[in-house]
Order: structure tokens, then C-alpha cells, then sequence
């Protein structure tokens, strides 16, 4: 008997569970971090493993928008997305053993601290600000507003029903335990999401009939990761170039992504940990947007309502129970996510702004209860956001996340290369790109998604390929300015020292499994 929306009893009774149980893990996590000192809130005392991790990575990276865009972008594109994330190892190879090094070397908890110890106080401050901001965007904002459009496809609630539902969850961990717990539960988590995910895809296999049935109902450029400069989605070279732009500074220089890298034990823990995230994400292809080209052969309509692709194959493929397994491996992919950024968000204003500006003597305690304060004020402008967000019509959502993305990208990218490869970079060009760039960067998106919409007629450029040019402009301004700027550096970049590694058989072992494992995807899903 249904009870609401598309559960049925006993599919409440495997959420009813599931809550039990992943409530469990938080409450006992976080009551051993209590008794602990506040670093632990933040880095988990900087003791988590590389299994952790990666997880925790990966579970911050799987949002509700990876299980509705990619399958969604399977339905009307094929795997072309999977770039996205297969592309992404590259920049995670740049975190392990270019950025962690640097990271751990200078003992920081926040990158905003850490680029303070290089360019001083004012660069410090500037970057916290711009890091709230990105988090709230970009990672809560419209996180919760997928989440929204999920669990209403679900549950048939309205958005601000579900939204509220989702932080409130997701809150508890990020307030109660801090990094620890939303590490801990994601290892329950992802783990589940990887075996339903692999269920809803293997039972839509068989239906279909197998791979060789599956090829031989979809066009051919289905299968291409590369597809021509004049496609109209996703061109090879915007891609190429474009992409490099998001993924430094989403995988090297984002707080949220970052942060279980700066909580590992030590260097080699940290360069495993993010390898074994670049493994996983070689699994969004076949667990995400797999089950969208499914879809479309199984259920042809679905061309006109791709957003539902995911729910649509849940819902008719799947028993009652199972159901309910499904329903609550999103929700914990929600929780992932939106627990991460609160985190992120608590910890940025906490230790970059709070402490550093108004109250550098805080106590343990107080520290505490700022974080908590800034995470329920950060999940309150989140939603409101959202609900901002909800109102805009007429663009997919997998085109505003991903060229919102583009447009935050380009002064972060530029900064931090520069702040890593050049030493002559000043205080004053990575503050000019900060300020100055970040209103060109991001005006530039208001006009591209706004004001001048393709929509509309308006001929842009590809929003990946705008990212790149964006990014040329402001690493000329930055080169520019660094020249021109008679004062110099100041002294305090010469406090940095990266930790001085080498790499043990195992991690090598890793990596170069991942790069052959990479290079072998790139030659077989090309040339269909």
C-alpha cells in the first residue's frame, strides 16, 4: 500500500533503519570528539586514514546532483559528461604530490590560512570571504536545490519542505561531531550508495539484455568522451581547456574537497587518500549516468522529462523495499554533501575571520560554539538561496552548476598557481585578481546567465571555453601586475616550506594504476 508518494510501508521501515543506524555511528563519533580538543572538530585531529579519505571526498563530490544531472546528461548526451569525472585525476595527481605537500608543510587548518602565511593578513581575509561565498553557492545552495527537485520527485513535497528536511539532517553532523563524524558515516554511506547504485544498473542491464543490446540501441556518439568542436553541448576543446580552470580549483583549492586531505595523519596517508577518491570516481560513469542511457532504451519517453531518468528507472524496475534502499542512499548522499560544506563553512569564518580578526585569544569552547553558530546561519542563507534559485526557470541545472562553476573558478585557479609556481607573485597582484578579477570573472557569468542568455539568442562562446579565456586574462593581469609592483613580496612567503617526500612502492603502485586505468577509459570510449 503506498503511504507517501511512491514508498510503501516496508520501504519506511528501511529508512526508519537506515536513520537508526547512520544516527548511531554520528551520536558515538561525536561524543568521543567532544571530549577531545577543537582541533578535532575541524581536521579530525588530523588522524583520519586514506580509506576515509577517499571516501569522504568522493562522498563530498556525490551529491543529489550527480544522481539527477548524470543520468539526466545520459539520456540526452551519453557519457560525454563522464569527462567531468574521469578528466578530474588529473587535478587530484596536482593535490597529492603539487598542493598537500605545501598544505601539510605549512601545518594549516584552511587555505585561506595557508595563502595568509604566504601574502600576509589581507590576502588571508579576502579568501575567507570569497571561500564563504563559493561554499554557500556552489556546494549548499544548489546541492539543496537538486536535493529539492529529488526528493519532490520522491516524496511529492514541495521544495522548501525538503530543503528544510535535508539541512536540518545534515546539520546535526556537521554541529554535533565536525569532520570526524561526517567521515565516519560516509564510509557507511558511499558504500551503500556504490552497492544500490550498482544493483539499479545491473538489473536495467539484464532488462535491456546485456552491453552488446544496450550499444546497439543508442547512437554511437553515446560512447565518445570527446566529441566535435561544433557540438553544441560539450565540444573536445572547451573541455580540454576549459575543464583544467574548474577542476584546480575545485580538487586543489576548495575547501570542502580539501579539507579530508589537510585531516590525514601525514603526507603518504593524504597522497593514498586521494588517489583511492580518484579510483572511486571512475565509477560515476557506470553508477550515475549509465543508468540515464538505460532509461532511454527502456523507456523511450523519458527523452522529455530526462530530470526524472533516475527516479523513473528506480520506480519501475525496482520492488517495494528496495525502493526504500534507493530513496535513502540519495539522502545519504545529500547528507554527505551538505554536512562537508556546513563544515567547510564553520570552519573558514571560525578560524580565518573570527579568531584571526575579532577574538584572537578564543577558548576552546568558544571556538565550538562559533562554528555552531556560523552552521546554522550558514544553513539559513543556504536555503533561502535556494528557494532563490528555485524561482529561475528555463536553464537544466547540469548547464547552472557546472557554469557557475566555470565563473567562480578562474581567480582561485589563478591565485594559487601562481602563489605555488612563481615565487616573485606580490601581495598585491593575488589581491587585485581576488577583488577586481572576481568581479570580472563572475560579472561575466551574471551577463552569460542572465542578462545576455543564450536562451535568448545571445551568441557566447562554450561556458567551459569562457572559463578558460577568463582564466588567460587574469594570469596575464597577475604576471602584469607582479612585474609592476616596485615594493615586491614581503618575507613572509619564505616561512613556506613544502614537506620534502618520497613515495613508497605501495602509493606508486596506486597512482600508476590509476593513470593506466585512465588512459585505457580515454582510448576505449573514443572513435565510435
Amino acid at each position: 500500500m503506498k503511504v507517501f508518494g511512491i514508498l510503501e510501508s516496508i520501504d519506511l521501515w528501511v529508512i526508519a533503519v537506515y536513520f537508526l543506524v547512520l544516527m548511531a555511528i554520528g551520536l558515538w563519533v561525536s561524543y568521543k570528539e567532544n571530549k577531545k580538543k577543537n582541533d578535532n572538530l575541524f581536521l579530525a585531529g588530523r588522524s583520519l586514514g586514506w580509506v576515509s579519505i577517499g571516501m569522504n571526498m568522493w562522498g563530498t563530490n556525490v551529491g543529489p546532483s550527480m544522481l539527477i544531472t548524470l543520468a539526466s546528461s545520459g539520456v540526452t548526451t551519453g557519457i560525454v559528461t563522464g569527462n567531468y569525472s574521469w578528466y578530474a585525476f588529473v587535478f587530484i595527481f596536482l593535490l597529492a604530490f603539487v598542493f598537500a605537500p605545501r598544505y601539510l608543510g605549512a601545518k594549516v587548518q584552511t587555505l585561506p590560512e595557508y595563502m595568509g602565511k604566504r601574502f600576509g593578513s589581507s590576502t588571508r581575509t579576502m579568501l575567507a570571504w570569497y571561500s564563504i561565498a563559493t561554499i554557500l553557492i556552489s556546494w549548499l545552495a544548489l546541492t539543496l536545490f537538486a536535493g529539492g527537485i529529488l526528493i519532490g520527485q520522491i516524496l511529492h513535497i514541495t521544495m522548501w519542505k525538503s530543503v528544510i528536511a535535508l539541512v536540518v539532517v545534515s546539520g546535526i553532523f556537521a554541529a554535533a561531531g565536525g569532520l570526524k563524524a561526517i567521515a565516519s558515516t560516509n564510509v557507511f554511506q558511499m558504500s551503500l550508495l556504490i552497492i544500490v547504485s550498482a544493483i539499479l544498473v545491473v538489473v536495467g542491464l539484464v532488462k535491456v539484455g546485456g552491453f552488446g543490446e544496450l550499444f546497439a540501441a543508442t547512437p554511437p556518439h553515446y560512447w565518445n568522451l570527446l566529441q566535435p568542436n561544433d557540438s553544441p553541448d560539450y565540444p573536445w576543446l572547451a573541455i580540454l581547456l576549459g575543464y583544467p580552470i574548474m577542476g584546480v580549483w575545485f580538487w586543489c583549492t576548495d575547501q570542502s574537497m580539501v579539507q579530508s586531505v589537510l585531516g590525514a595523519k601525514d603526507l603518504k596517508t593524504g597522497q593514498r587518500g586521494a588517489n583511492f577518491c580518484g579510483i572511486l570516481k571512475v565509477l560515476d560513469v557506470p553508477l550515475f549516468i549509465l543508468p540515464g542511457i538505460i532509461c532511454l532504451v527502456l523507456f523511450p519517453e523519458i527523452i522529455y522529462k530526462p530530470d526524472e531518468a533516475y527516479i523513473y528507472m528506480v520506480t519501475n524496475l525496482l520492488p517495494p523495499g528496495m525502493i526504500g534502499m534507493i530513496v535513502i542512499t540519495m539522502l545519504a548522499a545529500m547528507i554527505s554533501t551538505i554536512g562537508s560544506a556546513l563544515n567547510s563553512l564553520s570552519t573558514v569564518y571560525t578560524m580565518d575571520i573570527y579568531i584571526k580578526k575579532h577574538n584572537p585569544n578564543a577558548d576552546s569552547k568558544e571556538i565550538v560554539r562559533i562554528g555552531r553558530i556560523v552552521t546554522l546561519f550558514g544553513a539559513v542563507i543556504a536555503i533561502i538561496l535556494t528557494l532563490a534559485i528555485d524561482s529561475i526557470k528555463g536553464i537544466k541545472l547540469f548547464d547552472i552548476f557546472q557554469s557557475i562553476l566555470g565563473f567562480i573558478a578562474p581567480p582561485m585557479t589563478t591565485v594559487f598557481l601562481f602563489s605555488v609556481l612563481w615565487k616573485k607573485t606580490t601581495t598585491k597582484a593575488v589581491n587585485l585578481v581576488l577583488s577586481v578579477g572576481s568581479i570580472f570573472s563572475i560579472g561575466t557569468g551574471i551577463l552569460y546567465l542572465w542578462v545576455f542568455p543564450i536562451a535568448n539568442g545571445y551568441q557566447w562562446p562554450h561556458f567551459m571555453m569562457l572559463s578558460f579565456l577568463i582564466f588567460c586574462v587574469l594570469a596575464v593581469f597577475c604576471w602584469l601586475v607582479t612585474i609592476l609592483d616596485k615594493k615586491g613580496q614581503s618575507n613572509e612567503q619564505n616561512t613556506l616550506k613544502p614537506i620534502k617526500f618520497t613515495t613508497d612502492v605501495f602509493t606508486k603502485g596506486m597512482w600508476l594504476l590509476l593513470i593506466l586505468t585512465m588512459i585505457g577509459l580515454y582510448l576505449s570510449f573514443n572513435g565510435h
